[in-house]
């Protein structure tokens, strides 16, 4: 099998582009606060500028959100190709098993292509039924009556999405990802590959893929060279053609430039015949064919539908307009342009603690939660050990969570926290700090998500209060505990 070539870089100069495009493209990201965490630049299939902030680094696996989706149409373009599938299939001729009484007439009429178009009939999206009816998601989805003719209406539907994983893993007799390895993940050179499933062990197709960002970049350079990568044909470039074309009217009741140019297999077309797959808070795959760019970028936005678009438009703004400009191109600005990614990616030196290094004392110890939700925390640890210190949090079904902390700079651990649809061990960096006023402060960054959670620990008269905060979350929630030292417990019980 022919190795896949790695990604080479070079100067945007020698591309048509201007570093000191690239530079105040750069600037806007962090003037706009946009929270892009994780950003490759691709000309002409080099790589012209990439940034990780700190904590996140190469090689790193990133979770994707909807952007899976892409993936997973990409998936469908392959086993089409191979005959496993034909586009005109009708759904329910995969799930004979999954159908109870009579089938209305327009799910008989529901295709691959209607699942891949978001296009299947259904009036609106579809999430929460499907989430909230059980486990088998694949029965649910058949029981809802679809309102319309498919092909009629258009709304985003990811269950519609897993639907097309649900088909391809019984058509082709291998796990989604089993029969993506050879054929996709491995010629582009994707070592790290993990998709969540559904409670039926499906892979969610719509969502739940995790692979490093330079996978997605190498996925963009694949869709821009028509299917192939690498000197391999990935999918036939008739496939990518019918992906990245028309397949849905995406307008009704939507403003947003880049999304109401149309939609096609689990692809937004965008302006200037762009197209890209995006997922939740800010992943993108974004890929300008008549430029010759591909954008992979992982962020962390709390308001996705304003801050997606700003970053589209700073891309086209500084890059896609800029390609090949008339006037002559300078490179004197690459030296900037690295000294901007140095910053970004926090390689200055460390800032000196203006508070105090060393953990109190009379901190540490045992806290118990008087009460605790059954699925809270009913025990907080505080530990000073040798080299570093640790908080230990006991949760009432008996689980927990040991998370090591240093004063004086950041640790890499690993600790269970959600990714996309369940609770999974994975990498996290944690920094802690005593704040002016005395309190604990931990911050936890998961690697693989765009999840950034803080603990704040206020302590006073022997107890304590743990107020736990997320930066992103489709359901945000601030939770607050309050302890009470186990000594101070035991004297109050004696008296």
């Amino acid at each position: 099998m022919e190795l896949a070539l790695e990604l080479e870089t070079a100067q945007p100069e020698s591309h048509g582009l201007s570093s000191g495009d690239v530079l105040r493209f750069m600037e806007r990201i962090e003037e706009l606060e946009l929270q892009v965490n994780r950003l490759m630049l691709l000309q002409e299939g080099r790589v012209t500028a990439r940034f990780n902030r700190q904590p996140y680094r190469d090689g790193a696996p990133t979770l994707l959100f909807s952007l899976s989706k892409s993936f997973t149409s990409i998936a469908a373009g392959i086993a089409w190709d191979e005959g496993y599938i034909r586009l005109t299939d009708p759904v329910i001729s995969y799930f004979p098993d999954k159908l109870t009484g009579n089938v209305p007439p327009y799910l008989s009429q529901m295709t691959i292509h209607h699942l891949l178009s978001m296009n299947t009939g259904h009036h609106d999206n579809i999430y929460g039924r499907v989430m909230n009816s059980g486990p088998d998601w694949a029965t649910t989805f058949l029981s809802l009556k679809p309102e319309h003719p498919p092909g009629s209406h258009y709304v985003y539907n990811t269950h519609a999405t897993y639907m097309v994983a649900a088909v391809l893993e019984r058509a082709t007799g291998m796990s989604l990802v089993e029969y993506l390895k050879p054929r996709l993940f491995e010629p582009l050179g994707v070592d790290l590959v993990d998709w969540e499933t559904c409670p039926m062990g499906v892979a969610a197709g719509g969502m739940g893929l995790s692979i490093p960002i330079d996978g997605v970049a190498k996925f963009g350079q694949m869709l821009l060279n028509e299917g192939m990568y690498g000197g391999r044909r990935i999918v036939s470039a008739e496939y990518v053609r019918l992906a990245t074309s028309e397949q849905s009217d995406n307008r009704r009741n939507e403003t947003r430039a880049d999304f109401s140019e149309g939609y096609g297999y689990q692809f937004f077309r965008c302006r200037q015949g762009c197209y890209m797959g995006n997922g939740g808070f800010g992943q993108l795959c974004f890929v300008a064919p008549k430029h010759g760019i591909v954008i992979a970028a992982a962020s962390s936005m709390s308001h996705m539908k304003k801050q997606l678009p700003q970053l589209l438009d700073l891309i086209y703004e500084h890059i896609v307009d800029r390609v090949y400009r008339s006037q002559p191109i300078s490179s004197e600005a690459y030296p900037l342009l690295l000294q901007r990614i140095a910053r970004m990616q926090g390689e200055a030196a460390p800032s000196v603690p203006s508070v105090p290094s060393a953990l109190p004392d009379h901190w540490a110890g045992r806290y118990t939660v008087r009460e605790p939700d059954p699925n809270g925390i009913a025990e907080i640890r505080v530990c000073r050990m040798e080299e570093r210190s640790e908080l230990r949090l006991h949760y009432a079904d008996c689980s927990r969570r040991e998370l090591p902390f240093d004063l004086t700079k950041m640790i890499r651990t690993k600790d269970i926290f959600r990714k996309d649809l369940s609770m999974h061990r994975q990498e996290a960096a944690i920094s802690a700090r005593l704040t002016d006023d005395l309190q604990l402060e931990l911050t936890v960054v998961y690697i693989e998500t765009p999840y950034r959670v803080t603990l704040t620990l206020t302590f006073a008269d022997g107890h304590v209060e743990l107020v736990e905060e997320i930066n992103v979350s489709f359901d945000k929630k601030t939770a607050r505990v309050t302890a009470m030292k186990q000594e101070q417990q035991a004297g109050r019980s004696k008296a």
